[in-house]
């Protein structure tokens, strides 16, 4: 009954256009999404089911996944099933997907609630799923092939379905993947790297097969097996096909009668969720140190970059008493502090102004007053020679990064010198970029190019509110205006907060992929406004401490990071911002902002001990 519904709503979905090519992306995916909506609709209020999302298509149609609830913590003891229907486009392994997600919430999967979590991607290929493609997609590719993926996540003009999935799985971190297939008959394949208790666990769904020598080479299975997806680690994975004639409904009994009874617990956490546990294991104070090790240790111009990544190496030699941090900064910037190297070029940009930020930690810690002028004079930019303000601080592009790029600076001008001008412009500014930027729905666009709420465009903001208020005096008579929009961003940016913890790297797009280095400047104003008393600690601890596992999980101890979106000026799109390269390595950005939630994450926690 189940695949005869699916195969009524994919023809309804083919007849209503003759050809879903010849549409253009805005409907298909439209209709595409309301197809998929109508399939899943018999889960809205399943209990202890969550819908969540692992990419999206070029066509725009965001790729579903299904969660059991308790599925969302790594650190959860229960053996970890993931099961991936549609890849191949098929409506029958989409049917013994959604079959066995049924069966295990239902009635008859008591018992394997009990003994493992389920993830479910029902419609990996969503774009062939709905246009009757086989392994094609809309876009020229194929995303049963090419794993690993190449290239830059996640803008393969071609094949972006792979590289979201592919990085969804490695952070997601399963014990054993299932890819669903459709076959002639029941048979499970397996990769020659498959073990003995994984051909054994195969053996009980069908009769075991290697995968085609030709299938082989770049299938998911295999890359599985043999590559750590996102940097964490293998995991063991199978590929079992299923026929048209088969009952979906039986099948799925099967499978989870099988599956509660194979003692999974035998195959072991895999090496990717082992690396997870890992991260996540570690204290806020053990991420910095080993954050510290690997970024913070140039300034090679005065950019906020490096900058930052100083800055955070200061404040974990304060926490942990270990003075040596502070000594090393001061090394560092010295040749700027001495005129040998240029501080502040002519016509600087906003990172250069917002790099000065250093200088003013630096004053602050050493009372050193050389700090203090060099920070005036970035700050002194924002007037005119005869001491008028201008129109609000130079080089702001019209991009929403300038309220932490101008504004910061700013206050720790006024701060450090006593001078309100510096305060007033600071406002200035702040007002200026709103009025360009601030949507009516509280989040920022990133410029007026295009209305798409960019992450890191969102971050920004964030975090220049929260150094803002972090220096100015309690009396200053422009604290209420930007507490007000303080308070008010951060209530905009609530409602997207994933359940894994993250932002997005566009923040009000579901498909978009999660990305770091916005999460950790969020979380980090959220943090630094609980502790101040800014926040209401019971609303919004739990958003910060969740933020703080999904931060976890992509900052390895080596300083490889997952998924921070590279440097992104204006762009004229959505499509643009989806398209921008998700770095997975090391990186001074993603880095830079790591070690500073890491630090005020480990304030936080030895402050609570205190008490």
């Amino acid at each position: 009954m189940l695949r005869l519904l699916t195969c009524g709503w994919l023809l309804f979905g083919v007849l209503a256009i003759s050809s879903a090519e010849e549409k253009s992306a805005e409907n298909v995916a439209r209709d595409a999404s309301a197809a998929l909506d109508r399939l899943l609709e018999r889960f809205r209020e399943t209990p202890g089911l969550v819908r969540s999302t692992v990419g999206v298509t070029r066509q725009g149609i965001t790729i579903p996944a299904l969660h059991s609830a308790d599925d969302l913590d790594p650190r959860s003891e229960k053996f970890r099933l993931l099961l991936i229907g549609g890849l191949d486009s098929s409506a029958s392994s989409t049917n013994a997907a959604l079959a066995l997600a049924e069966t295990y919430f239902g009635e008859k999967g008591k018992q394997a609630r009990e003994q493992f979590t389920l993830a479910v991607v029902p419609v990996a290929n969503p774009e062939g799923w709905f246009a009757e493609k086989g392994p094609a997609n809309l876009s020229g590719g194929n995303p049963t092939r090419g794993y690993p993926p190449r290239g830059d996540a996640y803008s393969s003009p071609t094949d972006p379905e792979a590289a979201y999935l592919w990085r969804w799985i490695g952070i997601y971190g399963p014990d054993l993947v299932i890819d669903l297939r459709q076959g002639t008959d029941l048979r499970a394949y397996v990769s020659g790297a498959a073990k003995p208790p994984l051909r054994e666990l195969a053996s009980r769904f069908a009769s075991v097969h290697e995968l085609p020598a030709d299938e082989a080479r770049d299938d998911l299975v295999t890359g599985l097996m043999t590559t750590a997806a996102c940097g964490t680690g293998t995991i063991p994975a199978l590929r079992l096909t299923v026929a048209v004639k088969d009952d979906s409904s039986r099948l799925a009994e099967r499978m989870t009668a099988t599956l509660s009874d194979s003692g999974l617990k035998s195959l072991g956490p895999s090496p990717a969720r082992q690396e997870l546990q890992s991260r996540l294991s570690r204290t806020p104070r053990q991420v910095a140190e080993q954050l510290s090790r690997h970024y913070g240790h140039e300034l090679n111009s005065v950019v906020y970059i490096p900058a930052v990544a100083l800055m955070g190496r200061m404040r974990l030699g304060e926490l942990v008493g270990d003075a040596s941090h502070l000594k090393d900064v001061e090394r560092i910037v010295a040749p700027y502090v001495a005129g040998e190297k240029e501080a502040l070029p002519k016509n600087p940009s906003g990172s250069v102004l917002s790099g000065h930020l250093v200088f003013g930690e630096l004053a602050h810690a050493t009372g050193n007053r050389r700090y203090v002028e060099l920070v005036r004079a970035a700050a002194d930019l924002a007037f005119e020679a005869d001491g008028s303000p201008k129109e609000a601080m130079p080089s702001h592009s019209e991009m929403s990064d300038a309220v932490f790029m101008g504004c910061p600076i700013l206050v720790q001008a006024g701060r450090l010198t006593g001078e309100q001008k510096y305060y007033d412009m600071a406002l200035r500014h702040l007002r200026f970029m709103l009025q360009k930027n601030l949507r009516t729905d509280g989040l920022h666009r990133h410029s007026p190019l295009d209305e798409t709420a960019w992450g890191r465009g969102n971050g920004f903001p964030a975090l220049g509110l929260v150094l803002c208020l972090s220096e100015l005096p309690e009396e200053s008579p422009i604290r209420e205006e930007m507490l007000r929009e303080f308070r008010t961003h951060l209530d905009a940016l609530a409602p997207h907060q994933d359940r894994t913890g993250m932002w997005r790297q566009v923040v009000d797009h579901p498909g978009s992929y999660r990305e770091l280095s916005c999460t950790c400047m969020i979380t980090y104003a959220i943090l630094r406004g609980i502790r101040s008393g800014w926040l209401d600690r019971e609303t919004w601890l739990p958003r910060a401490e969740l933020a703080w596992q999904g931060i976890r999980q992509r900052v390895a101890a080596d300083g490889r990071l997952v998924d921070v979106c590279t440097g992104t000026g204006k762009q004229r799109s959505l499509r643009d911002y989806l398209d921008r390269t998700a770095i997975l390595g090391p990186d001074p950005r993603g880095g830079a902002m790591a070690l500073l939630v890491a630090t005020e994450m480990a304030r936080w926690e030895a402050e609570q001990k205190a008490r």
